[in-house]
């Protein structure tokens, strides 16, 4: 017998045997041998990937943090720019105080101008809690601040921020913190408790320096941005300006001075061994501010959480395999013995025989396998009974649509008649109105088809408005915004009249003054969504829940397992509304639909979720599941 025979009859041996023997024996291989394996591959990988993992986030926090610091930082940036457009702050950096005009407060002269301009400058503190303090400087040294002031016998215009931003020729930018400046602050702030930034503000036209416009920046901003994020136990995140000065580090920092060769790139990951600990930096350079955000953490947190994370795991999953091999063959006898009674249901089932039912009262996936099949088997017959009912009912459907909106072609060809008869005596208004309703009937035959473009449904909606705006006048009026390539797109026949005619006879009609109905196309989540809102009277809360409630049920199941009758009587309130609601889930589904939102006395607003259709041919291109 040959090496290879061998081997095919050891084969056939192996799958002959009873299903509880494989199982126990490929749980066995499959638990014990990857057990040693995870062992070791964890301690490979996991310390890689938590570190690239850990590092990557940090950055990502960085970058967060930088982003809002950007954010604050260009507030300042805007506010200088509000300020230098003032036509006060013009006039005054021209030296013209005898006449301030301000495009805020009007025009005065004196000192009611200057009040005017500290007023003007104190809205912006006022309103951002952020800026400690304005000040603004002409080119002669004189200034004007709603919170600051200089030492008496000190020129502005000699201080090294105003030089800096004359230098920057009208780029705003930040300078640190005021060490040694002589401006101080009615609140006394201390120089580390503020950063400054200037701006140069430059005559367009001939490029000289006008002033300087001065702001300061509370450092509590930066620090309730940074400290909010911890990096381990004890990281901290720290803000370093271009010239390696702290703008902000914690209390308790683990880096007093941070060298400037440590950052050779915008961003990055670097480590070094500070009083005998070994630090991980990882920094973040933002081109905006120019400042770098630094995190510190110390590596044996890092390495800490790593062994922790190793150990459990492989604790984990060598008591997994112990418990596995202890009840596998339990299982194994379990799982066999229903699976072959199993079998010979569905043998039964595939023959035709759906009244066939599993009996058991196991809570396991064979349990749960067997209830599914008894589901599966009275879903297909609900299903079958389901189709039929349905196709019944949107005959029916579409009936009672046609009964209640279209009349036979002689009519609108009658209406055409009229019209022109109209026009021949000079009757305009008569006119337009029959050829409305021409409009509105030829629309609403559309050939016989159930779904028209977008466009002609709009079109419809138009000549019936303009119908209802001779009959109530002034009191009616309506905007209609659509994408034109929106219009495009196919629609069920009829779907907006019904809500538009609710929306004149329940709100409008009942509201006293002008009401006013809009009608918004607009394509959302995949779908199309049509808004029909107006400022009529509104729906009470009781109604609107019975209404809600009506729409929600139709096209769902019963309790005994039947379909909840599509179509609403034809002689209850909202016949319209439910009929439109009816015919969407008919074709459609149960996710497309109404929604209604209504506030007694203030309007209504009706949403229609309508799937996106692009031929004529694509009605059912969703089906009640």
């Amino acid at each position: 017998m040959t090496r290879k025979t061998r081997l095919t009859m050891d084969n056939l041996k192996l799958n002959n045997l009873p299903l509880r023997y494989k199982l126990i024996v490929h749980f066995l291989l499959i638990s014990i041998l990857p057990s040693i394996g995870l062992g070791l591959l964890i301690g490979w990988t996991v310390e890689r990937i938590v570190e690239d993992q850990s590092n990557e986030n940090t950055i990502q926090l960085i970058g967060k943090v930088n982003t809002a610091l950007e954010n604050d930082v260009e507030n300042l940036q805007k506010v200088t720019y509000l300020i230098s457009f003032d036509p006060g702050i013009q006039n005054f950096l021209k030296g013209n105080m005898k006449e301030v005009s301000s495009g805020i407060t009007g025009t005065y002269s004196g000192e009611s101008a200057e009040y005017n301009i500290r007023k003007f400058l104190q809205g912006f503190t006022t309103l951002s809690s952020e800026i400690a303090g304005i000040m603004v400087v002409n080119s002669q040294g004189d200034f004007i601040s709603n919170e600051m002031y200089t030492r008496s016998g000190t020129s502005v215009t000699n201080e090294e921020w105003y030089k800096e931003a004359v230098e920057n020729k009208g780029i705003f930018k930040i300078v640190g913190h005021p060490y040694g400046r002589a401006v101080k602050s009615h609140v006394d702030y201390k120089e580390s408790d503020v950063v400054s930034a200037v701006r140069a503000i430059i005559d367009p036209e001939t490029q000289v320096v006008q002033g300087v416009v001065l702001v300061d920046l509370k450092l509590r901003v930066i620090a309730e941005t940074a400290k909010d994020v911890t990096l381990g136990k004890t990281g901290y995140l720290t803000v370093v300006d271009s010239s390696g000065d702290m703008i902000y580090t914690p209390q308790h920092s683990l880096m007093k001075n941070i060298p400037m060769d440590l950052f050779t790139d915008t961003s990055g990951i670097s480590s070094k061994k500070i009083d005998g600990r070994n630090l991980q930096l990882i920094y973040r350079t933002s081109p905006f501010t120019g400042w770098t955000t630094l995190g510190v953490f110390p590596m044996e947190e890092s390495a800490y959480g790593v062994r922790e994370i190793t150990f459990n795991v492989v604790t984990f999953v060598f008591v997994v395999c112990m418990l596995g091999m202890t009840a596998s063959f339990y299982l194994a006898y379990s799982i066999s013995r229903p699976i072959g009674q199993l079998m010979s249901f569905m043998s039964k089932a595939e023959s035709g025989d759906l009244t066939i039912r599993y009996w058991g009262e196991r809570s396991d996936e064979i349990g749960m396998l067997g209830r599914s099949f008894n589901a599966m088997l009275a879903q297909i017959s609900r299903l079958l009974s389901l189709t039929e009912l349905q196709e019944r009912q949107k005959r029916e459907a579409e009936l009672r649509s046609l009964q209640a909106h279209i009349k036979p072609h002689f009519l609108y060809n009658t209406l055409d008649t009229i019209h022109w008869m109209a026009r021949n005596k000079g009757a305009e208004d008569i006119a337009e109105v029959v050829h409305s309703l021409s409009r509105l009937f030829r629309l609403g035959l559309s050939k016989g088809s159930d779904i028209v473009p977008l466009a002609d449904e709009l079109e419809h909606i138009v000549s019936y408005l303009k119908i209802q705006q001779v009959r109530y006048s002034s009191k009616l009026a309506y905007s209609i915004e659509a994408d034109p390539q929106l219009q495009e797109f196919y629609v069920l026949k009829l779907l907006l009249q019904p809500i538009v005619e609710n929306a004149i006879y329940h709100g409008i009609k009942e509201r006293r003054g002008p009401g006013h109905i809009s009608i918004e196309v607009t394509e959302s989540a995949g779908d199309l969504s049509l808004i029909v809102r107006d400022n009529g009277a509104g729906i009470s809360p009781d109604k609107l829940a019975m209404l809600r409630q009506r729409l929600d049920s139709i096209g769902h199941k019963t309790d005994s397992g039947e379909a909840e009758q599509y179509l609403p009587d034809s002689k209850g309130s909202g016949y319209g509304i439910l009929n439109v609601q009816a015919r969407i889930r008919l074709t459609y589904g149960l996710e497309y639909g109404l929604h209604i939102d209504s506030e007694l006395g203030v309007g209504t607003t009706v949403s229609v979720r309508h799937p996106i259709v692009r031929d004529s041919y694509n009605t059912h291109k969703k089906k009640i599941e």
